[in-house]
């Protein structure tokens, strides 16, 4: 070999090495970057109703982790306005970062009450989920416009050891009433793992809304038997909603039987600045 091949082999050797360098480099900074942008990422705070449990929100957990946001779907107690909003209260102090609220059903009344000031709160998304004014119930509001046909589904309440009382929805009408349009398997699981709420919380009135201070997103179905269609209107419209979704067919558990619609106006309430 002589000297001039010598050098070229060298030359191109250096090439090789700063290029791949720069590969390295540039990858390197792709994935910081992706990491960086994952980091932004606002956490979904999901907040079941009544006669659910978190699990009803695995659906919308899927595509919102598989986008990279950090998802936590509390165990609402659903004991009462007030104490159920202090529980969630506590787990929205307890993380970093921007957040975005989101209610289904009664978990709607427990929001519109968690917020508590809480800066880091910077969406509400109410899916099927009551959001009701300083002083309103969900008995009261549910009842303002015909189409719940709750009550008559219910089972004899179950009395508590201080004189409380639990509600069920009666098992052999759960899927009707509850989640018309997922199956029939499907609904009878949640039947039988239904969380019962207490008389006293659908009854107790719901103290000064976020909504009046937090951009709220809102999404439910045309033929929710729980709340009707045109309730959840009106408090969309009063609550001066970003975005308003109804769902044409959907039941009260939207959230179950249209996970992608639902996922997606999170995401846009995420997203918003």
């Amino acid at each position: 070999m002589n000297m001039l091949t010598r050098r070229n082999g060298i030359h191109l050797l250096l090439i090789a090495a700063l290029s791949l360098g720069f590969i390295l480099i540039t990858s390197l900074g792709a994935i910081m970057n992706t990491a960086s942008a994952q980091d932004n990422k606002p956490t979904i705070v999901l907040v079941h109703g009544a006669f659910a449990e978190s699990s009803s929100w695995n659906g919308v957990l899927t595509k919102l982790i598989a986008k990279g946001y950090p998802v936590v779907a509390a165990a609402n107690p659903l004991r009462g306005v007030k104490s159920d909003a202090d529980y969630v209260s506590s787990i929205l102090n307890s993380i970093e970062g921007p957040i975005v609220l989101v209610g289904h059903s009664y978990g709607g009344a427990v929001i519109t009450n968690a917020v508590n000031d809480n800066k880091n709160v910077k969406a509400l998304v109410y899916v099927a989920g009551f959001a009701p004014e300083a002083g309103e119930t969900a008995v009261e509001l549910s009842g303002r416009y015909p189409g719940s046909t709750l009550g008559p589904t219910l089972a004899p309440p179950v009395t508590l050891p201080d004189g409380g009382k639990d509600l069920y929805i009666q098992q052999s009408k759960f899927h009707a009433q509850f989640a018309a349009d997922v199956s029939i398997a499907d609904a009878k699981l949640m039947a039988g793992t239904q969380r019962p709420i207490t008389d006293a919380a659908f009854n107790e009135a719901s103290g000064a809304p976020a909504w009046k201070s937090t951009p709220s997103w809102f999404i439910y179905g045309s033929r929710d038997l729980n709340i009707p269609a045109a309730l959840h209107a009106f408090m969309a419209k009063r609550a001066n909603s970003k975005e308003t979704i109804a769902v044409d067919g959907a039941s009260h558990v939207v959230m179950i039987s249209h996970a992608d619609a639902v996922a997606t106006l999170i995401e846009h309430a995420a997203t918003t600045k």
